[in-house]
């Protein structure tokens, strides 16, 4: 703990620090008399500041102690020496021998060499790394935690003044690229469907303008306060419904979000900070700055995603303390830009306004693309470098279906799109006409369509978009979106809600599918160098099968006397489904004789996601009621390609005609053992593929939700058998071995692909892909 004496010192330092800024020297001089100011206070003889380049390269921008003459001219490349080590780690280097770490890189011409003991902080604004500031003193010395601390407080003064302009000129900053004005196309990634047009309003919270050192620390301490109780009362206040104008998302994001808000190791941060002598909030910003640094480097995906919910809790107590603007009112036509966005700052915007959202950076995972879903709203994540290329009100043109946002468009570009809107909003117009309409091939064939689902959010999208049930129920979104293990009680209350929401309409419940990229912040895990191909989904349940007993019984009280349609997820083996399925009647057993209610029928399945499965398809009939294809997990293992890796995964499509053949074996198996088998995954949602699955004798596809209108409308175009007929000569010799690749047949195959003769068959017979 920092004593008050140690208080007292550095808040003398920033007092330092404020004056040598208001002086009128060169820009030069200042840093200069910065510098020389810490290594004073800190009993250092050395303190550099070193300052990140475009290249990523860091430069001594100034220094007391090393040679002056280095100054500007030592460079080290980016990852270079103790220096770089903390520019990639974004964390504070504490070292009493510097020369013995092997990052040591010694430059001759600062003349460094007699200095041992070593502390580096980086220097972030907004997570973002500017530079490095050092001491260093000549004897073998370990700096304290107070000294970290000061020296931290003092780095992000510096962060500010280097990115205001105030210190360096405009000649010393001509290397920052500036905002063009030309129209740009800029690659993202698709989070949320949809077209939004609008100008851009930009949400930058991180830019605050408040003064950074506290005149009155006791002050600072009862405003950061005042503000902290608002921000819980606000919180609850929109987890209760109230000031959610929106409506109800589920109320697991909330839930989750709400104990973010409350935790301890978070606001004792902030306390630590106003303390040391900064501005409640400077307190936040040095808080936000370093959460954001320490999690953008966790591989840990869960981890990342959070994140974004800590970054929206500090905006709004930065907007609790006056220090932000409130976007809660928009203007005409907005279309939001941020680096990230909280589910809670999303629910509080003007919807009525809101045309799209933009993120710098984004994931479909995250609470508020859960939200963004939920309220339709058009969503492009990974956009990089947007609010550096954007002005406040240049037009935008938000494609949530090709992933593309649009800035400064010519009047033709706009023009075509708003085409497009036109367009899809009459589309989705003449999809709600067809909702009730069944989907029935021109030949006669029903196919069954019907939803995937995960949380209670997604439930009135069970009867908006017609859907004949749920397909796919994912139970493992309740698990990762709490920040506990969702008590039996809780699951069993989901499930209830979505058997009530679906009525007569089934729905498929699948196990939870956990490890891999989808961690539980409070179950311990090891870190593994493939985790698709590692201890996952049943593998894990199996090991370890209390959680997955757990849900089962949740499963079991919810369904008593209704039908329970469960399926388990990545299937490997025989062995796997006969020990699963046994468990799930050892828990209905187990219930009976404790005298409570069981579901009246029981129909067991398994999801048909591994190539070993397929082989072994057969004999997993025998005791499997039905089957699911998943198909975004067998693709992706097929063709041995991630399916997050774009540079792999787009070179292969799934229209081979050897995934195909696949698939093909799989619908023939199901059709000859009378069970029945659906597909769900991303191909199942688009048109194209759908029907070339429907050519295969695949009947029923689960898809999201906004995928059945389009479906449909293609279903009700098709001719099953006629598709099947061409499909089995593009494919080769019709159900043999298949080893032609349609040549023989004159029919034009690209790659073992049916795609380009799909097409020209879509084309001539009037089929809306």
């Amino acid at each position: 703990m920092i004593t008050g004496k140690s208080y007292t010192g550095h808040r003398q330092l920033l007092s330092q620090i404020r004056e040598i800024m208001a002086t009128d020297g060169a820009a030069q001089s200042r840093l200069d008399g910065l510098v020389k100011a810490i290594a004073s206070n800190l009993k250092a003889e050395v303190c550099s500041l070193y300052l990140r380049r475009p290249d990523a390269s860091m430069e001594l921008w100034a220094t007391h102690g090393l040679d002056s003459t280095a100054v500007h001219v030592t460079t080290l490349d980016a990852g270079e020496g103790l220096i770089g080590a903390i520019a990639r780690h974004a964390r504070p280097l504490n070292l009493t021998e510097a020369p013995k770490h092997p990052a040591f890189s010694f430059h001759p011409e600062t003349r460094e060499d007699p200095f041992h003991g070593f502390l580096g902080v980086p220097v972030l604004r907004g997570g973002r790394l500017l530079g490095v500031l050092v001491v260093q003193n000549r004897e073998a010395r370990h700096y304290s935690d107070e000294d970290v601390e000061a020296l931290q407080n003092v780095s992000m003064v510096l962060a500010e003044i280097v990115s205001s302009g105030d210190l360096l000129s405009a000649h010393e900053l001509e290397n920052v690229a500036l905002r063009p004005s030309r129209a740009e196309v800029l690659p993202g990634l698709r989070i949320s469907d949809g077209l939004g047009i609008g100008q851009a309003v930009l949400y930058t919270p991180g830019r605050v303008h408040s003064p950074i050192i506290a005149d009155d620390p006791a002050a600072e301490e009862e405003r950061l306060e005042t503000a902290i109780a608002e921000l819980r009362r606000s919180v609850d206040a929109l987890y209760q419904g109230k000031g959610n104008r929106l409506g109800g998302p589920s109320r697991e994001v909330l839930e989750a979000y709400r104990m973010f808000a409350n935790d301890q190791g978070w606001l004792d941060r902030l306390r630590e900070a106003t303390g040391a002598g900064l501005s409640a909030e400077a307190a936040v910003e040095r808080v936000r700055g370093e959460h954001r640094a320490r999690f953008l480097s966790a591989k840990d995906p869960y981890l990342r995603e959070r994140l974004h919910d800590l970054e929206d809790l500090a905006n709004r107590l930065l907007r609790h303390l006056g220090a932000i603007e409130d976007l809660t009112q928009l203007p005409d036509n907005a279309v939001l830009i941020a680096r990230e966005i909280g589910p809670a700052g999303l629910l509080e915007l003007d919807r009525t306004q809101l045309k799209a959202l933009v993120l710098e950076e984004g994931s479909p995972t995250s609470h508020a693309a859960i939200v963004a879903r939920a309220l339709r709203l058009p969503v492009v994540g990974r956009v990089t470098g947007l609010l550096d290329r954007l002005s406040p009100g240049d037009t935008v043109l938000v494609d949530g279906e090709q992933g593309e946002v649009c800035i400064r468009p010519d009047k033709a570009v706009e023009t075509e799109f708003r085409t497009r809107v036109t367009e899809r909003r009459e589309r989705r117009q003449a999809y709600t006409r067809l909702r009730d309409k069944p989907a029935i091939t021109r030949d006669g064939q029903h196919i069954r369509l019907s939803m995937n689902a995960g949380l209670r959010v997604d439930l009135p999208q069970l009867e908006e978009s017609g859907a004949e049930g749920i397909g796919l129920f994912r139970t493992e979104f309740q698990f990762l979106l709490s920040d506990h293990l969702p008590r039996q009680s809780e699951q069993m209350q989901l499930y209830r809600d979505v058997l009530d929401a679906a009525g007569d309409k089934p729905v498929v419940f699948r196990t939870i599918d956990l490890g891999g990229d989808k961690v539980l912040p409070y179950v311990a895990h090891e870190r593994e160098a493939n985790p698709a191909l590692g201890w996952r989904a049943m593998r894990m349940a199996l090991d370890r099968p209390g959680l997955l007993r757990y849900q089962l019984r949740a499963l079991i009280e919810a369904t008593a006397g209704r039908e329970l349609n469960i399926m388990f997820p990545l299937i490997t083996t025989l062995e796997e489904f006969s020990k699963a399925r046994a468990l799930l009647y050892a828990e209905i057993d187990r219930m009976t004789r404790f005298g409570k209610a069981v579901p009246k029928a029981v129909r067991v399945g398994s999801m048909v996601e591994t190539p070993a499965i397929v082989w072994q398809l057969e004999d997993l009939l025998k005791t499997a009621d039905f089957v699911s294809v998943g198909a975004n997990d067998l693709m992706q293992y097929f063709f041995a390609a991630d399916r997050e890796n774009a540079r792999v995964s787009e070179r292969y499509d799934v229209l081979n005609t050897g995934s195909l053949r696949m698939l093909r074996h799989i619908s023939t198996l199901c059709d000859a053992a009378n069970r029945p088998v659906s597909v769900c995954g991303e191909i199942a949602g688009q048109c194209a593929e759908a029907a070339i699955l429907i050519a295969l004798g695949f009947t029923e596809l689960s898809v999201p939700p906004s995928a059945i209108g389009p479906i449909k409308r293609m279903i009700l175009s098709l001719d099953q058998n006629a598709l099947g007929t061409k499909l089995a000569l593009w494919m080769g010799d019709g159900m043999g071995d298949g080893m032609g690749d349609g040549i023989a047949n004159g029919q034009k195959n690209t790659h073992g692909s049916v795609r380009e003769n799909l097409m020209a068959y879509a084309q001539e017979q009037g089929l809306p892909l």
